[in-house]
């Protein structure tokens, strides 16, 4: 029976090894890696990825990359490929297949297939000699001296390596295509991801009341707007709507503390005249990014200068951008 010693023993092997096998594949960062990207990036048709058994289920995951960062892709088994999906290869795709040791009879079939309709291949090989390799028009090293496997026989270091040459596609690829983190938004609107990538502070602000007191408000018509709106705060504004400060209920209570006699004292007496705020277009993330940047709970949420609202940090928990 394995100890607790040993089972940790052998779980930071497997980091070990699969941790140095990334690491060497800095060797492999040559010209075919810039073939490579240019020629993806140049195509324009789509990427199909292909691959037969573990690598298949990295092919997989390296199409769902490409297609979140703008480069179009599709993914085609290489042993249904030759039993009719070949089909989905359109003239200006390019063809990338995954392979550990380059010789699998699925993708010996498959090669000379793809070239013959005169599409280009690259190979992504764990076998500098393969058939794939060197039949591939640009070949993509992912060879490993051993897999995190005992024995040597599940693919394991060999995948994770395939794995982070994909992820070198995609990043050139979309660096090179000047990808943004707003097109990124695009193609994940869904979960607290997309929020985070395009939900705005008006979007926010919008759903709460808007808390204000002119500046000569007495103390209980400031009590009564900050528990009425229920936000914690109030905004101080003049006569033409300008922003003259804040009062938050923390405020009220230093204010009480202080003076043993506050029923004369007015909203202009009590508010801090530089309150936090936070343009109405600004990404929802910047206004969590100054609520912990100071420490605070509310900003005044402005529109051309103007007060425009009053955003909580409860507003962006509930959104679940925290």
């Amino acid at each position: 029976m394995f100890s607790d010693e040993q089972i940790l023993k052998n779980a930071l092997a497997v980091i070990d090894n699969e941790a140095a096998a990334l690491k060497a594949m800095t060797a492999y960062m040559n010209a075919d890696v810039i073939k490579a990207v240019r020629l993806l990036d140049a195509t324009k048709g789509r990427i199909v990825v292909s691959g037969i058994g573990k690598s298949a289920i990295i092919a997989q995951k390296m199409v769902a990359t490409f297609n979140s960062t703008g480069s179009p892709a599709l993914y085609m088994h290489a042993a249904d490929a030759i039993h009719g999906d070949l089909g989905m290869i359109q003239p200006d795709d390019v063809v990338i297949i995954i392979s550990k040791s380059g010789n699998s009879p699925e993708i010996k079939a498959l090669v000379p297939l793809v070239r013959n309709f005169g599409n280009p291949v690259i190979g992504i090989c764990g076998n500098a000699d393969a058939y794939l390799t060197t039949n591939a028009d640009i070949f993509l090293n992912t060879t490993i001296g051993h897999e995190a496997c005992p024995y040597n026989l599940a693919p394991t270091t060999s995948t994770t390596v395939q794995l982070a040459m994909g992820d070198v596609l995609a990043v050139c690829l979309l660096q090179m295509k000047g990808f943004t983190d707003r097109d990124f938004a695009k193609f994940h609107p869904g979960g607290a991801l997309g929020k985070r990538l395009y939900l705005r502070v008006g979007d926010v602000s919008k759903m709460n009341a808007k808390p204000a007191v002119l500046p000569n408000a007495n103390l209980r018509e400031v009590i009564l707007e900050i528990s009425g709106k229920r936000l914690g705060a109030a905004a101080v504004v003049d006569e033409q709507g300008a922003l003259y400060g804040m009062i938050t209920d923390g405020d009220l209570r230093r204010m009480l503390e202080k003076n043993e006699n506050p029923g004369s004292l007015l909203a202009k007496d009590i508010c801090a005249r530089q309150p936090k705020t936070i343009d109405i277009n600004e990404l929802a993330t910047e206004a969590l990014a100054l609520l912990r940047k100071y420490d605070i709970t509310q900003l005044i949420v402005t529109e051309n200068s103007g007060y425009a609202g009053m955003l909580h940090l409860h507003d962006l928990v509930r959104e679940g951008i925290l």
